[in-house]
């Protein structure tokens, strides 16, 4: 079947496709139905079904590979590294299940994880949902208020922390970030579970705090057998990014979920049992949800905890990896490609892999400089795809698995299965059928399996968020549309471009530009790794681009004839290539740009400080010295 064919089915005969993908996994109850949309927007996928993340991420693996690898911690931060089969991650996951169950945890309570990258991260999200209990992981190090808004928002009966987490080789302590926020906090967990790593001291509140080391010897041969659950029963809850200061919840389901997941690794990550998948994410992220714990292990494969930087002890520790435990699936961030591209480029030779067969790429907009050095590098597939944390899997990508098709740089695909993609006018709302027209990227409802079922404890908030409703017009039934907030255009072969946040627009002199495509074209230039780009209000023109660039080679940012003459040549290349309006008032140029721990340009915060505001809260930045380099700049007249 061509791909096309497939993707036509997966939403014209939404039924029977995911009936079929559902046999993926294993089912305790089968399903009653597939699809219920009858209250739309929400949709309930597989009800009358009961099934367990748990099981099928571990147990159901026993008979077949139990001792084959199934977790691998590698930790260059305290220079560790130790491996898991599916028999020990089975008892493990039990331990952890037995000590929460000790702590009062049942099906339907909520658990919070403020934790490093350790197994003891992934024992407590799997023993979780195999207690039917709905895990919220906070990336560890977030700061205090930031914890304490989670902690209200998911009012969990326990949170799981350790002493501290390690980065670039400085010690993170945790535990005063989290007595802060319980201090700050109004719902106020029972229990505190800690991991002692021996990394930080620690101070303990007396019938609140217990150790985890202890209580797991109490719980050695534990037995905690699954608990199943309806296939609408939520797994987890995540928090991403708003518009408003309130945490928003994205609640998954459990059933579509596991079906989304198990349907990604054949479809399009093609990872089949006993292989091994590195993905370089973190837990605290969808992507480390996804394809750090469940998906991997749902299909079988070995998965790698990384806990470290991709450049130590060298800018190849990730391609020995690779080569260690011939890694068949690799999924990373283009921010993380531009870091590495910035080193000695013979570290992609110096590894054997072969094993490779293919590096995934989402999590920002990829650029194709980007694209083609690492392609250039690996000699493997790049596969870029893009998706959010609402959609929990690709929205747009290239599914291999059903039909081989090629990759285009700079695009990340063509529509996923079961997703109705199409692009809308902003103005208008209505639909852009031709190519090369950009418009707003939008899903037809109903999301398919895997995505959001609501914003924890705010339907209301859900609806308002993210939803469109179409009347019935011309014969076409009502229709709710989901909006991604990203410009798009297609191109005369279904391939998608995303062009950066709807809100991410620049208006110069009445032009409205987006500041991916500057981006892009800036990134086109020899000399540059790396830039950010935002606009500026301006008297004059309403807003001008203003341009912050990371070069390549650090050491000409102290050389201004240098820097001058590069400004020069990429105000030419942008002339070029977009036009004299795309033109940014100045390039300027940065030692690192300022970023989210998880690697996303803090571009809001960027133009504040370049309009003289406030940034704004900060707590999730990388590296508050960035910002204010940018600040020094743009003061200096």
């Amino acid at each position: 079947m061509s791909y096309a064919d497939f993707h036509k089915r997966s939403v014209e005969q939404r039924e029977d496709f995911w009936a079929e993908q559902a046999q993926l996994i294993e089912w305790h109850k089968p399903f009653e139905q597939v699809c219920d949309y009858s209250r739309a927007p929400f949709v309930r996928w597989f009800p009358g079904g009961e099934t367990n993340l748990c099981h099928n991420a571990v147990d159901r693996h026993l008979k077949d590979r139990a001792d084959q690898n199934a977790l691998i911690w590698v930790s260059t931060e305290v220079d560790q590294e130790r491996a898991y089969s599916f028999r020990e991650l089975h008892a493990e996951v039990q331990r952890m299940a037995a000590v929460l169950q000790a702590q009062g945890v049942k099906k339907g309570d909520r658990v919070l994880l403020y934790m490093p990258m350790i197994p003891e991260a992934v024992f407590a999200m799997l023993a979780c949902v195999r207690l039917g209990a709905i895990h919220s992981v906070v990336f560890g190090g977030f700061a205090s208020h930031s914890l304490a808004s989670r902690i209200d928002d998911a009012a969990p009966v326990v949170v799981v922390s350790a002493d501290a987490g390690s980065r670039g080789g400085k010690v993170i302590p945790y535990k005063p970030l989290l007595d802060e926020a319980l201090r700050l906090a109004s719902h106020k967990p029972a229990k505190v579970l800690l991991v002692d790593r021996g990394l930080a001291p620690m101070e303990r509140t007396e019938g609140r705090d217990v150790d985890y080391a202890s209580l797991r010897e109490q719980f050695i041969d534990a037995e905690v057998p699954v608990t199943w659950v309806d296939a609408t029963h939520p797994s987890y809850t995540l928090y991403t990014s708003g518009t408003t200061g309130k945490p928003k919840g994205v609640q998954r389901d459990t059933g579509g979920y596991t079906v989304a997941l198990a349907a990604s690794l054949k479809h399009i990550f093609q990872g089949d049992p006993g292989e091994t998948f590195l993905c370089t994410s973190d837990i605290g992220w969808v992507v480390g949800h996804s394809y750090i714990v469940y998906g991997p292990l749902i299909g079988g494969m070995a998965t790698v905890l990384y806990e470290g930087l991709p450049t130590v002890p060298d800018a190849g520790i990730w391609w020995s990896l690779v080569e260690k435990y011939k890694a068949t699936v690799m999924f990373s961030a283009p921010t993380a490609i531009r870091v590495l591209k910035k080193h000695d480029p013979a570290l992609l030779k110096k590894y054997d892999l072969s094993s490779l067969k293919a590096l995934f790429l989402a999590g920002e907009p990829l650029d194709e400089p980007t694209a083609r050095w690492i392609s250039d590098g690996l000699g493997c597939p790049i596969i870029d795809n893009y998706w959010q944390t609402e959609t929990g899997w690709p929205i747009l990508s290239i599914a291999n698995g059903v039909e081989k098709q090629p990759s285009k740089f700079g695009s990340p695909g063509v529509p996923t299965y079961g997703y109705d993609v199409k692009l809308i006018d902003q103005q208008t709302g209505e639909e852009l059928d031709g190519p090369d027209q950009k418009g707003v990227v939008v899903v037809q409802g109903p999301l398919p399996p895997g995505c959001l079922q609501t914003v924890w404890g705010d339907d209301d908030r859900f609806v308002k968020t993210y939803w469109q409703k179409v009347p019935a017009l011309d014969g076409q039934p009502e229709r709710w549309l989901y909006s991604t907030f990203d410009w798009g255009i297609r191109d005369k072969d279904g391939y998608y471009f995303i062009l950066g946040r709807t809100d991410d627009v620049i208006n110069v002199a009445g032009h409205r530009l987006g500041t991916r495509e500057i981006e892009e074209s800036i990134c086109s230039h020899a000399a540059v790794a790396e830039v950010a780009v935002v606009g500026v209000a301006d008297q004059l023109k309403g807003q001008v681009a203003m341009a912050f660039a990371v070069l390549r080679d650090a050491s000409a940012l102290g050389d201004e004839a240098r820097l001058a003459q590069i400004e020069g040549e990429i105000m030419k290349t942008v002339d070029a290539q977009l036009g004299a309006v795309a033109r940014p008032a100045r390039v300027r140029f940065v030692s690192v740009l300022p970023k989210t721990r998880s690697g996303k340009l803090l571009r809001r915060a960027i133009q504040a400080v370049c309009e003289q505001r406030d940034p704004g809260d900060l707590t999730t930045m990388e590296d508050p010295a960035a910002l204010k380099q940018i600040s020094d700049l743009v003061t200096v007249k």
